[in-house]
């Protein structure tokens, strides 16, 4: 085991990017005066689920789905190793993390989906009270989602925080990426950046 490059820079730009957007979106969902923060955060938030499905399928080793994505019940399994302190070591995502991706993508794209509708007055009030609801589901997956770094943390002893800042994470020399996409980040970026501004300013 060595500490080996894993994570690309489109993932930790793109998971940091909604871990602030929904932060911001959740702080002023309640409030009309912050309403085009709230719009411009909830933007971001979708652009990078859009842009984190496709790198899903063609970025680097570990941000692949093929690569992590695992069946519900190894999840299970894994759930119960991580009970008993004894989880095998998963150089990428877990299989239980692997499912927490795969939901918070999800009901990110659906929530955003429900507030443009709400934003652009459409449906009335019920797709309002589905995009709360649906905000309220996400706040609670990434809550488990926080419980489960906790805990890999320190079953596994390494700092699973850190390594989604800094790329790097214990695992076979083998398993290492080869660079960390400076390209696609600022593909991301830009993508993101134009989402926003066509959806919160130019509408």
């Amino acid at each position: 085991m060595k500490n080996i490059l894993v994570w690309d820079l489109p993932v930790r730009l793109g998971h940091w990017l909604m871990v602030a957007g929904f932060a911001l979106a959740w702080l002023s969902g309640d409030s009309e005066e912050w309403r085009l923060v709230h719009v411009a955060a909830g933007s971001t938030v979708a652009a990078v689920a859009l842009f984190r499905l496709l790198w899903g399928f063609v970025g680097t080793r570990h941000a692949r789905f093929a690569s992590f994505v695992r069946t519900p019940a190894d999840a299970v399994a894994y759930l119960v190793e991580l009970l008993r302190f004894k989880p095998r070591h998963h150089t990428g995502h877990n299989p239980a993390g692997a499912w927490a991706v795969l939901a918070l993508l999800g009901l990110a794209l659906l929530t955003a989906g429900a507030g443009w509708l709400t934003y652009e007055e459409i449906g009335g009030d019920m797709f309002e009270d589905l995009h709360e609801g649906l905000a309220a589901v996400m706040l609670t997956v990434v809550g488990l989602h926080l419980a489960g770094v906790a805990a890999g943390s320190l079953v596994h002893g390494e700092n699973l925080v850190r390594a989604m800042l800094t790329g790097r994470k214990q695992g076979a020399a083998e398993e290492a990426i080869a660079g960390v996409r400076p390209l696609a980040a600022v593909l991301l970026l830009a993508w993101t950046a134009a989402a926003v501004w066509f959806v919160a300013v130019a509408s």
